[in-house]
């Protein structure tokens, strides 16, 4: 059997191959040509998804070691490294209020390989500071939450408040003489800090340090006189009558300390921070892999082991629905935070 390829005159005026008799306007080959790229890239990005991880995944995390946002991130990276079969490393870079880590994220490779440990100071910081080499939801794409957790206001043991009402009357009577020490500028202990100032109309001076462990080691010493810590780290001071407790910032008490009230319910209504800790990937990042990670991610806050480790560090496992769903969170606590920092007068050059 022979063909023939001839070009022919078409309607229109236009080229024609005629193969064996059969006409193909360009069109035709034009679609033909389109609808195999396609093929291709559609079976390139399942490829790329059905083989993701073939080697070593990163976890950016934006505060030094031994903080709660590392502990949950090196949690979460044990299991997926046993899932995967592939090594899950993190790798903490402080500095700059997080921008540092953050910053480092935004210019990965979108493919998977390089995931972010972000906090509330990622939806905090694009109101706080004048200029970010960032934008939360320009350059990443959402995987899910991780965990939630609420904060503490502590005080010295030598500070005379025993009460969050004895505290707000010092510093009205003495504006401007105490101050507080947060984990750095952005954070949910940062913000805690700032709302409280507003809400209650005093004059409290921050000072940021790298991290929650430098923030407590300080506190303890007497070196700064109140804080909002994570639950999780000022447990153990407590017990020991190094650090007073006042005040939790969630919207009911938790079961760890029972006996003390929430910031709403003791003094300012309306007062409401939880803490959270999720995943987010370079926007870009192949829908497939995000969706496998958030699959697995999912797996992964469903052990018992994972969940217990959680718990020891007053934090609870929280999944979000889906990635959409995750991202639509970040949007709104931008908003929320916008006016939280619009209302404190909080800025960072």
């Amino acid at each position: 059997m022979t063909f023939s390829l001839q070009i022919k005159s078409a309607p229109c005026d236009r080229k024609a191959f005629s193969i064996s008799g059969f006409v193909i306007s360009p069109l035709a080959i034009y679609l033909f040509i389109l609808i195999g790229m396609i093929a291709i890239a559609l079976y390139s990005t399942i490829s790329h998804a059905q083989t993701y991880p073939s080697r070593t995944v990163r976890i950016i995390v934006p505060v030094t070691s031994a903080g709660a946002t590392d502990v949950v991130s090196r949690t979460v990276a044990k299991r997926l490294s046993l899932l995967w079969s592939e090594s899950v490393v993190v790798d903490n870079r402080p500095g700059g209020g997080s921008n540092l880590g953050f910053e480092l994220a935004a210019q990965a490779t979108p493919d998977g390989y390089t995931l972010l440990m972000a906090q509330p100071a990622f939806t905090v910081n694009v109101s706080l500071y004048n200029k970010l080499g960032y934008q939360p939801l320009r350059d990443f794409s959402a995987i899910s939450q991780v965990a939630t957790g609420a904060n503490v206001l502590v005080v010295n043991p030598t500070l005379a408040a025993h009460t969050i009402m004895d505290l707000i009357a010092l510093a009205k009577k003495n504006p401007g003489h105490y101050n507080y020490a947060s984990s750095g500028n952005g954070t949910s202990p940062h913000l805690s800090g700032e709302l409280f100032k507003a809400l209650a109309g005093v004059s409290i001076t921050h000072i940021p340090y790298k991290g929650a462990g430098p923030s407590l080691t300080e506190l303890m010493g007497g070196h700064v006189d109140m804080a909002f810590l994570s639950l999780s780290s000022v447990l153990a001071p407590l017990k020991s009558q190094r650090l007073r407790a006042l005040a939790i910032t969630s919207a009911q008490r938790s079961t760890l300390l029972p006996d003390i009230p929430t910031v709403a319910e003791a003094a300012l209504p309306g007062f409401e921070i939880t803490g959270w800790y999720g995943l987010v990937v370079r926007q870009g990042t192949p829908v497939t892999v995000i969706t496998k990670i958030f699959t697995d991610l999912k797996r992964v806050l469903g052990d018992s082991e994972v969940v217990s480790t959680l718990n020891t560090l007053a934090l609870e496992a929280s999944m979000s629905q889906s990635p959409q769903a995750f991202q639509l969170f970040l949007r709104t606590e931008i908003v929320k935070w916008a006016k939280v920092v619009k209302m404190a007068g909080a800025k960072t050059d």
